[in-house]
């Protein structure tokens, strides 16, 4: 037999080779301190990755200023040219005659190149495509990918051709 002289308590020990030796028993209070200690360490950490991921997120939101830096766009408005001067955001352009409505939803306007399969579907996310209705202009944009168009682009140039 041993004896456990911190709790007073005397165990046999288990001679025989099929039996488990059984572990000492616990408190029945250590299992619960143990939970609630897991617990209030893991509810500390949410926290403080709430509060780390808050304030990583806030910072990437800001928008800098447009009015200082290297890659400011000039905005131009008047008779025969309306929008924004930005060759790297908007790179492709084309030429053709401005008709109202889309393909299926896609786009508010169509650029008539020619042939029907030339037409360029038209979207602007910076300036109103109406005032230029049945003139012959040349926009420039970026490309994207319709789902009916074959060619879907948001103008941020736009000028009447004479």
């Amino acid at each position: 037999m041993i004896s456990d002289s911190s709790q007073n308590h005397i165990y046999p020990i288990n001679t025989d080779a099929d039996q488990p030796i059984s572990a000492i028993p616990m408190s029945p209070s250590a299992p619960k301190s143990i939970t609630l200690i897991v617990l209030i360490g893991a509810l500390v950490l949410g926290i403080f990755t709430g509060v780390v991921a808050y304030r990583i997120n806030s910072k990437k939101t800001t928008v800098p200023s447009t009015s200082t830096g290297a890659n400011t766009a000039q905005k131009t408005t008047n008779a025969n040219q309306t929008g924004v001067v930005d060759k790297k955001t908007f790179k492709d352009t084309a030429t053709g005659i401005l008709k109202p409505g889309g393909l299926d939803g896609e786009g508010s306007h169509q650029l008539e190149r020619g042939a029907k399969d030339q037409t360029v579907y038209l979207t602007s996310s910076v300036l109103d495509l109406s005032k230029f209705e049945g003139k012959k202009v040349q926009v420039w944009g970026a490309t994207y990918k319709g789902q009916q168009a074959a060619w879907l682009m948001d103008v941020g140039l736009i000028e009447a051709i004479k």
